[in-house]
């Protein structure tokens, strides 16, 4: 059998002061298509901040992951390909491929604990600064932690992070890290709030998202 899980998650957070006002909103779109083998994933999400009417956020990203699982269960293997474009990382154009094995330490119903390594191809379009800009490429090492817990069917905490240093350049990495904590509302609505940070050496430049609000998501 084939199952379908779609999730719309929109958050947002707002800064008002007598000395002016700033505003941050985050829209997350994905769907997820699983059968006894294949676990299919297609997401898009789009951050967009200003503070006192200066742009300081315009984040875009598209990602398209899949996992191959043969007997083992705890055992499978990873592929990837993503876009992204961000302003406040400084990223003109981003593509991300690649591929690797990943390991569920944890896999129970209320408990997921996973970890992962593999190689990503990195072609990018950066500014290094306000007048620079470069046409990049390298390898990187993809390790990534990530975990999920829900208690009393209520409460669901979870998050990952990314470390990925370039194979061939000394100081270039970056760090991708999320962390979610959601109150459960019924069976397909959770109030939910997120934490996120960002770090692209290469640009030197880093960005932290704290923002709430709505999640929606149903399996069939």
């Amino acid at each position: 059998s084939t199952q379908y899980h779609p999730l719309f998650n929109s958050t947002g957070s707002v800064n008002r002061a007598k000395d002016g006002s700033s505003y941050l909103l985050n829209n997350q779109v994905r769907f997820e298509m699983k059968k006894k083998d294949v676990l299919l994933n297609f997401g898009n999400s789009w951050a967009y901040g200003k503070s006192n009417s200066t742009l300081t956020n315009n984040d875009f990203s598209s990602s398209l992951d899949f996992n191959l699982y043969g007997k083992r269960k705890d055992f499978y293997y990873w592929g990837l390909a993503s876009y992204n474009t961000s302003y406040s990382l400084r990223i003109n154009n981003q593509l991300l491929a690649g591929a690797g094995v990943a390991y569920s330490i944890v896999d129970r119903p209320n408990a997921y604990l996973n970890i992962s390594d593999g190689i990503l191809y990195d072609l990018s379009d950066l500014y290094l600064n306000d007048t620079t800009r470069v046409n990049y490429h390298t390898y990187r090492n993809s390790l990534r932690l990530q975990f999920r817990f829900i208690v009393k069917e209520l409460i669901t905490l979870d998050g990952g992070t990314f470390w990925q240093p370039s194979l061939t350049r000394k100081h270039d990495y970056n760090i991708r890290s999320t962390f979610s904590l959601g109150f459960k509302l019924n069976p397909w609505l959770s109030l939910n709030s997120s934490l996120a940070y960002n770090k692209i050496a290469v640009t030197d430049s880093e960005n932290l998202l704290l923002t709430y609000g709505l999640k929606l998501e149903k399996w069939f």
